[in-house]
């Protein structure tokens, strides 16, 4: 297992985090990588759990510095990246680093790691479902949301970047097919 990665991407209000969540309580020997963003943490997000929350100027220094393995920049100085920090840190404990990343940052990922990771594209059902997900999380504005819907639809075209899509209808099944390709992937 050693020097693994599983990357998860899908446009906001996919389903990703709640089964990137649900794989980390099936597998102590896989790690969650916080990564860093330049926006404000959301609801009860705390620094250093869910994002390393830097000021835009922070994280522009630390891109200058080459401390990412990659990042984009999503929204207008609203960055978000991968530091090499965090790689090491995991990697140093012999874990298996599972990522829950915006679509380009999983393409970016899986450039990076090559066959040391499986990418995984969460899909939702529909552009409308997704909406309403937003919209229940109660953590985005209005135009946050409309935002967010808007480039889903680009986010959809990286879909055949990866290396498995899952459309997430049915989370319970959902979360069957995710178990079934990660321990195919950790035994490989």
């Amino acid at each position: 297992m050693r020097n693994k990665v599983v990357i998860f991407s899908a446009p906001s209000g996919s389903g990703k985090s709640t089964i990137v969540n649900h794989i980390l309580g099936l597998h102590p020997e896989m790690e969650f990588s916080v990564s860093a963003t330049s926006r404000s943490p959301r609801g009860e997000e705390r620094d250093g759990v869910e994002y390393l929350f830097y000021p835009a100027e922070i994280f522009k220094a630390l891109v200058a510095a080459d401390k990412f393995v990659e990042y984009e920049e999503v929204y207008t100085d609203r960055f978000y990246g991968t530091l090499k920090s965090e790689v090491n840190r995991i990697w140093g404990k012999d874990h298996v680093i599972i990522f829950d990343v915006d679509v380009k940052g999983g393409v970016s990922l899986k450039k990076y790691f090559g066959d040391n990771a499986l990418s995984v594209f969460i899909q939702a059902p529909s552009v409308e479902v997704l909406r309403e997900r937003l919209v229940a999380r109660g953590t985005d504005s209005a135009e946050d949301i409309e935002a967010r819907v808007a480039k889903a639809a680009e986010e959809m075209t990286y879909a055949p970047q990866f290396d498995r899509v899952l459309v997430n209808d049915d989370l319970r099944a959902t979360f069957a097919e995710a178990e079934r390709m990660i321990d195919a992937f950790l035994a490989d």
